[in-house]
């Protein structure tokens, strides 16, 4: 039986991160694209001379030209400028949207039966730009953000705690920008709620309730502060770990609920849209989206996510 084959767009940090990630966990054999010359190929032959030692057996090549992704099941694109300090993820869309349509365009072409992956910013403007270039089925055309983001919240919440982090259950829900929406409600450690354990460390509901805000804040900011500390250049680990969930949950038909750009048809009252919700991967791609019942507050912060996404993606004039 034939290995899965993983295509990668874009030669930068994350992608040297993904390719990694695709040969350590055998996911399958992976092919890195990008327009740099001989760069692709360069990190993909560091990456296989290191088989040997971490024993893996799957192929990982460099190439120039979009040919090489045909027969891709996956295809995981970064392609794009990253962010600079001052910088938002949405003042990308002029020069990222004219580099989607790119690739978009060459998936069309060479990869036409493959799940497509979108970690380029802004995340939600290119996950819509690409969909409506393929013209492939909604569920086959996603966006990794709320995997990262929630991860992001389940740390600072462990760190606060002074949990493990493999005990926290966190989500954000809406767009991949500075209106996301960190679901407190339904943060918990192991099943208990977060709130009602800051409140006991605190003593205080009005305490645990600023110590909440602070990293909701920071949840919404954490990309910029990476960006800030790095100073050229954005996050790379943290996002490509993402985005191997996802793709290893539809490779390896997981079932795995997890947050996903995806297009919504009437779900939380979005309709046409492409906004971070709870979604089932698995083999067929986005199976299913998961709608449960926000309140008010909740519904309401949704509704100003949802309004930052569709004026971003109005900017581009599809």
């Amino acid at each position: 039986m034939a290995r899965p084959k993983i295509a990668l767009i874009g030669g930068g940090q994350i992608c040297g991160v993904l390719a990694q990630l695709c040969a350590l966990r055998e996911l399958g054999d992976t092919v890195l694209f990008d327009i740099v010359e001989n760069m692709p190929q360069g990190k993909t032959l560091d990456l296989a001379e290191a088989s040997p030692v971490d024993g893996f057996d799957v192929s990982v090549t460099g190439t120039n030209d979009y040919k090489d992704i045909a027969g891709a099941n996956i295809v995981i694109v970064t392609a794009g400028l990253p962010r600079k300090p001052g910088m938002s993820r949405d003042d990308l869309i002029g020069v990222n949207s004219k580099i989607m349509t790119q690739v978009s365009e060459g998936i069309k072409q060479y990869a036409p039966d493959s799940f497509v992956i979108i970690i380029s910013n802004p995340l939600d403007a290119m996950v819509t730009l690409c969909q409506k270039i393929t013209g492939f089925p909604p569920e086959r055309v996603m966006g990794q953000a709320g995997v990262l983001d929630s991860a992001r919240f389940a740390a600072f919440i462990a760190w606060e705690l002074g949990v493990s982090v493999k005990d926290v259950t966190a989500m954000t829900l809406g767009g991949h920008g500075d209106t996301m929406v960190p679901l407190v409600r339904y943060a918990s450690v192991n099943g208990i709620p977060v709130m009602e354990l800051l409140e006991q460390k605190y003593g205080s509901t009005a305490k645990a309730e600023e110590v909440m805000t602070a990293m909701v804040e920071r949840t919404k900011a954490a990309g910029g502060e990476v960006v800030k500390l790095l100073g050229n250049g954005s996050a790379f680990y943290s996002p490509a770990s993402s985005a191997i969930a996802m793709a290893e949950a539809i490779l390896r038909d997981q079932k795995r609920v997890l947050p996903v750009c995806a297009l919504l048809d009437g779900e939380f009252g979005v309709d046409g849209f492409y906004v971070g919700v709870p979604c089932i991967l698995g083999a067929g791609g986005i199976e299913k989206i998961i709608e449960f019942k926000l309140d008010a507050t909740e519904q309401a912060l949704m509704d100003n996510s949802v309004a930052a996404v569709k004026e971003l993606v109005g900017s581009m004039n599809l």
